[in-house]
């Protein structure tokens, strides 16, 4: 079977609306680019188009009735947004998950140190990333600082203009013989990936009677004391400030188009906030539905969905049983039947085809840039290991759902068998015994500070979600 370029099943006026909602969806990554940020600019817009926060309905005492929408944010960093249906809940509702994390430098709680006459700030490494790739661009700093008191001081530095930018140093071409004859995997330790943050020391006014020893320790760590001077007098930040704080370091600078044709976007971050934005978008497009809608967008996925925020947390479920409890329908027994009747699209991406390394891919089982909405049967590494495998069933319906809306799909595996895989959240909604089938958008350069996408595909992945949403349904 060949693949169908979507590009070529466009008319006019619909390649208007896909460079209308590339813009949008770059806007989403500029505006986004932690699972913080991700959560404050969704709640914006669902909160313009009607969604109500849970909790707030709750307390009112009110019921949840057909076109109803509802979300939960759970630790600013989740969160789970429901459109009710006309059918019961008893019976199922239609899923689609995505994860809004990406990989990226964390900055580690003692972080600030001098050395050489630089100020750093130490990191740790978040998700799988090739750390080489993250030498010598320009960074910029997003996260937040939680002060003793409870005070919250939210710090995006890097991203205007007129904004200093950070990096990471690497060693010269005319010294680095030793260096290149390492590993890709050794070129660059995890240790080194800290990042210059300044080199300007501290200039204290010098007394009369200050002796040299005075003098000495005013001197020592100079630089760093200037960096903490303006951290002081810009966020009032203090050194132990950094014990509660979550500070990311991700690649500074814009999503931009890509290619003379403008085809492509090039960004960090897409993975898998390309899933998250099209999930939503489609949540938005739906006018009324027979089975409750549901987008999950979570955090984790990059280390394995632990934690209180990631898929592996109670928070859906409980979600689920609280919307279940305002439509009347809620028992124990009757959350089991709806999430075992449910049917899920696993919203996440897939591996592009890249010509430059086509040895690394099956050419009959890889999705293609511009093949459209991407299907992943089964994920997992080699023999299939930590996989969901959807069943045939589950398949066959969503392909006739999908050529009844005339949305374009292609199907792919994740590399040749034996060279290693991936994981999604797939495999943790399959726990409840219901339908899951990995889905999204075929990424270029995937896990790489700046990632590659097809307009067309993330257009094309929109209306798969819509049509899904609208019409799944194997009860």
């Amino acid at each position: 079977m060949e693949y169908k370029n979507t590009w070529e099943l466009y008319k006019e006026e619909q390649l208007k609306e896909v460079d209308g909602f590339a813009q949008e969806y770059m806007s989403f990554l500029d505006n986004g680019k932690t699972e913080r940020e991700c959560i404050d600019e969704i709640v914006n817009q669902i909160e313009e188009e009607g969604y109500r926060e849970l909790n707030a309905v709750i307390a009112s005492g009110e019921k949840l009735a057909e076109g109803d929408r509802v979300y939960s944010v759970w630790m600013n960093k989740s969160i789970v947004m429901f459109q009710i249906g006309k059918n019961r809940m008893e019976d199922g509702i239609n899923i689609l998950g995505a994860h809004i994390d990406s990989p990226r430098l964390d900055i580690k709680q003692n972080p600030l140190y001098e050395e050489g006459g630089f100020a750093y700030l130490d990191t740790h490494y978040y998700g799988g990333v090739k750390k080489y790739q993250w030498v010598t661009i320009p960074l910029a700093i997003h996260g937040v600082v939680v002060k003793k008191d409870g005070t919250t001081i939210e710090v995006n530095v890097g991203e205007r203009e007129e904004d200093p930018v950070f990096f990471v140093s690497d060693l010269l071409i005319h010294l680095a013989q030793e260096q290149l004859e390492k590993k890709a995997n050794k070129v660059i330790e995890g240790e080194a990936l800290d990042i210059i943050v300044g080199n300007k020391p501290l200039v204290l006014e010098k007394k009369k009677d200050d002796d040299k020893d005075e003098e000495q320790a005013a001197q020592k760590d100079a630089v760093k004391k200037g960096i903490l001077e303006i951290l002081q007098k810009s966020y009032d930040i203090e050194e132990e400030d950094f014990i509660s704080a979550e500070l990311e370091v991700v690649p500074a600078g814009k999503a931009r188009e890509a290619g003379f044709d403008r085809s492509m976007i090039l960004a960090y971050g897409q993975d898998d906030r390309v899933c998250a934005f099209t999930s939503l978008k489609a949540m938005l497009e739906l006018d009324k539905v027979d089975r409750t809608a549901c987008c999950i967008l979570v955090d984790k996925e990059e280390i394995g969905s632990v934690g209180a925020t990631g898929m592996q947390s109670r928070f859906f479920e409980n979600a689920v049983a609280e919307v279940m409890n305002l439509t009347g329908e809620y028992s124990e027994l009757n959350l089991r039947r709806c999430l075992s009747r449910s049917c899920m699209l696993s919203s996440d991406v897939s591996s592009a085809f890249d010509p430059a390394y086509a040895s690394s891919f099956d050419k009959k089982n890889v999705a293609y840039v511009g093949g459209g909405m991407v299907f992943n049967k089964f994920t997992g590494s080699r023999g299939k290991s930590g996989s969901n495998d959807a069943n045939a069933e589950y398949l066959g319906h969503i392909r006739a759902i999908f050529d009844k809306e005339k949305v374009n799909f292609q199907t792919a595996e994740l590399g040749k068998v034996d060279l290693g895989g991936g994981g999604t959240i797939a495999y943790i909604l399959a726990l409840y015994g219901m339908n899951v089938i990995d889905c999204g958008v075929a990424v270029l350069n995937m896990h790489a500070p700046w990632e590659a996408t097809s307009k067309i595909d993330v257009y094309e992945t929109m209306r798969g979600y819509v049509a899904f949403l609208e019409n799944a349904d194997l009860n």
